[in-house]
This record gives structure tokens, sequence and C-alpha cells, in this order.
């Protein structure tokens, strides 16, 4: 039901993180670029984040969520950090954290046996792919598949500056722990790569 009404509309819908019954109270548009109606009535959709909002009321909660919402934006800077001061800090952090990736990146490929040509390609993969700190502050939080309240939290920051330091602490935990894990690997190779002792 929802679907149809969907691809009848303008193809936006919002998604909240629901855990447990409950509901979180930021949440994201999504847009649908494309869309497949598959033959058992369901639909197979490619869909592209948007603007943040707060949930202010629910209007319904059945057949699906029905809310009325207030759009987000991150905050300014502070005083006295706007203007090109601020926005160093942010290209700062932004480069930071974009440093931290693809070492995390580099250094799992490793760890995956995968050539080191993808830990070089990586090394110079244009992460950023010229997005200003904000947007790839939410690029960023995308990437932590596999930890949605990490996720949420980053979602519903304010701040740029403060998404992309809890970001930089993240992937340096990450990388601090990925380092030590290659260092084992590295100090008792597998029993699988040696041949077994006769």
């Amino acid at each position: 039901m929802m679907m149809h009404t969907l691809l009848e509309t303008d193809l936006r819908f919002g998604v909240v993180f629901s855990d447990a019954g409950s509901v979180a109270g930021v949440g994201c548009v999504g847009e649908v670029v494309k869309h497949e109606r598959l033959v058992d009535d369901r639909f197979f959709l490619i869909c592209k984040g948007q603007e943040r909002f707060r949930i202010t009321r629910l209007v319904r909660t059945k057949p699906y969520l029905v809310a009325e919402v207030a759009w987000l934006e991150d905050r300014p800077p502070p005083p006295g950090t706007a203007g090109a001061e601020g926005e160093e800090d942010l290209e700062a952090l932004a480069s930071e954290v974009e440093r931290n990736m693809k070492d995390v990146i580099r250094i799992s490929n490793r760890l995956n046996g995968k050539a080191d040509k993808d830990g070089a390609a990586a090394a110079a993969a244009d992460l950023r792919r010229g997005l200003f700190p904000t947007p790839f502050s939410f690029f960023v939080g995308s990437t932590f598949e596999g930890a949605p309240r990490e996720q949420q939290t980053l979602l519903e920051l304010e701040d740029t500056g403060a998404r992309l330091r809890r970001e930089r602490d993240t992937l340096r935990n990450t990388l601090n722990y990925l380092t030590a894990a290659s260092a084992v690997k590295d100090a008792f190779p597998s029993s699988l790569s040696s041949p077994p002792a006769t």
C-alpha cells in the first residue's frame, strides 16, 4: 500500500531507525531514483538519502508511520570561528577523516589477503569526491555498515565538526584494532600458508 502511494506521488519517503519497538526521533528522507516491480508484488528500489528531519508528532502508526516533521540542518560554527578559520578547521578535519578511511581500507585489504595494488588504489582514491565537509561527513557515516546505532548517533548530530570528530575517533579506534590484528598476523602466520611439519 505504501509503495503504491509513494509511486503515485513524489517518490520521497521518510526513513527512521526502529529497534525493539522504539522509533528514533530523527530520520532521513529517501528518494526513489529507480524502481522495478517484481512478479510477487514486491519492489526492487534504489534510493538516495536526502535531508534530515526530526519527528514532531506521530499522526498514525498503522499500516505505516505517518508523522509531522521539522527539517534539520547543521548549526553554523560558533561565533569567533566563522569565516575562513572555521571553514579551515572543518576542511582539516575532513582531510584527516579521509586519511584515516584510506588507512582503514588499506589495512583491511591487507588482512583480507587482497593484493597490494588494492591497498595502493585505496590510498590514492579520492574518497571525498569533491564533497564539502558536511556532505562528506554524512557519506562517512553511511559507510559504518553493521553499526546502526552509531549511524543513528551521527545522523542526529547537528554540528559538522562534532560529526567529523566522532568519525575520526571511530576510524582511529578501528585503525588501532586493525594494526594490532595485522601485527599478530605477521608474527603468527597462518598454519594454512605453510606446509605441515613431518
